[in-house]
């Protein structure tokens, strides 16, 4: 079935029937019901080419992704695109994927903006003073940030969790334990989150006159790899800690593998907390000892984010333009007192 056809149909114009599936204002919400619901039964799907010649909007959501020999994928990455593809979907929006050396990724937005194949941009792993804002900021294209860039200034629209306050909060229940010695599996230094979760970390332990030391903390990417190899270090300390913060239920599958292969008990000789992005094949509830989180899905996330920018295309607002999230404390078996002699 054509537009035409579908016009006939119901009786209407072919403009109004086409303003109606785009989302024009000037269109009753009675009449946009009836179209959608003929759509429905009459399986019409418009042709991409001719909407975007009647509309000039390509329905197109557009993203850079980093790749290059060694550069390693990211399974966290994934469920974000999970969810921004199930809003998409509702709404029959694309992706435009433009590959990039991570080097280039600034030119590649922009080239990515200027093609006239997309309607919105968004940006993800944010930096600190991350050079790719001010490119965004120059564009006449809606964009949404997820995450946020250290040492920015907050003036482009985000959606972040509270990095911070999350790891300040898990430090704090480790502290009320009567834990003393912390070590910290972080994500990359160079990305945001991670600053702000160690930020959140050191900030909880100076309360108390306590420090972070050096040795007790490791940046890397978020594999159960790197999780093995960071705990293994920490346990080869002249003081092992006794407390663990990781910032990836991936990475802490090493890091509980290497507590176990030491012969040392989770949840007593050593507690972990770490942050759960509720990725569906990796259930903290699910692991041998059940881990204590913090917990804010990823794919909620790029659900939201979907939210904005076709909202923001199709001028179904408003929307807040920068969104803060809270994470949820979730304490399982992985957390106990500091044992007494470590």
């Amino acid at each position: 079935m054509n537009l035409k056809q579908l016009s006939e149909l119901l009786g209407l114009s072919q403009t109004t029937v086409s303003r109606a599936l785009n989302g024009y204002p000037e269109v009753n919400e009675a009449t946009r019901e009836r179209v959608l619901q003929a759509v429905k039964e009459t399986g019409y799907r418009p042709n991409k080419a001719a909407q975007r010649l009647a509309t000039g909007k390509a329905g197109s959501i557009g993203l850079v992704m980093p790749t290059a020999p060694g550069h390693q994928s990211d399974v966290h990455f994934g469920e974000f695109l999970a969810g921004l593809g199930e809003e998409a979907v509702r709404h029959d929006f694309h992706f435009v994927i433009m590959p990039s050396d991570p080097d280039d990724e600034v030119a590649a937005l922009r080239r990515l903006a200027i093609s006239g194949n997309v309607d919105a941009l968004f940006i993800a792993y944010m930096r600190a003073h991350d050079p790719r804002l001010a490119m965004l900021k120059s564009l006449s294209m809606p964009y949404v940030v997820h995450g946020r860039s250290f040492g920015a200034e907050l003036d482009y629209p985000y959606l972040d969790i509270d990095n911070e306050g999350a790891f300040y909060d898990a430090t704090r229940l480790l502290l009320q334990l009567g834990h003393t010695r912390f070590a910290l599996m972080n994500g990359p230094i160079h990305l945001d989150f991670a600053i702000r979760r160690r930020n959140g970390v050191i900030a909880a332990l100076a309360e108390r006159g306590l420090t972070l030391e050096e040795d007790c903390i490791s940046h890397a990417l978020m594999t159960d790899e790197q999780g093995l190899l960071a705990m293994e270090r920490f346990l080869q300390l002249p003081e092992r800690p006794t407390a663990i913060l990781c910032s990836s239920t991936v990475m802490a599958l090493g890091a509980i593998r290497a507590v176990n292969q030491a012969g040392l008990r989770l949840g007593e000789d050593i507690s972990l907390i770490a942050h759960d992005d509720v990725l569906p094949l990796l259930k903290p509830e699910n692991f041998s000892v059940p881990l204590t989180t913090t917990r804010s899905s990823l794919r909620a996330a790029g659900v939201r984010i979907a939210q904005r920018l076709i909202g923001t295309v199709k001028q179904a607002g408003p929307f807040p333009d920068q969104e803060l999230w809270k994470t949820e404390l979730i304490v399982r078996a992985s957390t106990g007192p500091a044992p007494q002699q470590a």
